[in-house]
């Protein structure tokens, strides 16, 4: 991914509504979901939810694909991928920096944390 691409991606994301609409097509997962189901999960009038779709395809987030008479709104992982890999590519001058991972953990003192 090139930095425009990525300010593009950004860019598109940096809307509440469009932040919420692509967090919610990542959790439906490769099935994706209709314009109408996304309208009502988010309580977004259909005008709006078209303006926010259109944006979120341009930048290449999110994939559309017809189904029978529905259109079915899918996150691009791919893309979502590229774009954390962008952000992260020279995350703590190439050192190991991902923390832990403390579930299960909580109010365990680090030292005595059993690594896996």
């Amino acid at each position: 991914m090139d930095s425009a691409a990525a300010v593009g991606a950004l860019g598109a994301l940096a809307q509440e509504h469009r932040l919420a609409l692509f967090r919610l097509l990542v959790q439906a997962g490769d099935e994706g979901m209709a314009a109408g189901a996304i309208a009502e999960a988010l309580g977004v009038p259909n005008s709006s939810l078209s303006f926010h779709l259109a944006q979120l395809t341009r930048a290449g987030l999110i994939k559309q694909e017809r189904q029978s008479r529905s259109l079915i709104y899918t996150a691009d992982y791919a893309a979502m991928n590229a774009l954390l890999g962008y952000l992260t590519e020279n995350c703590c001058a190439g050192a190991a920096c991902v923390p832990e991972a403390t579930c299960g953990l909580e109010g365990v003192p680090n030292n005595e944390r059993k690594s896996a």
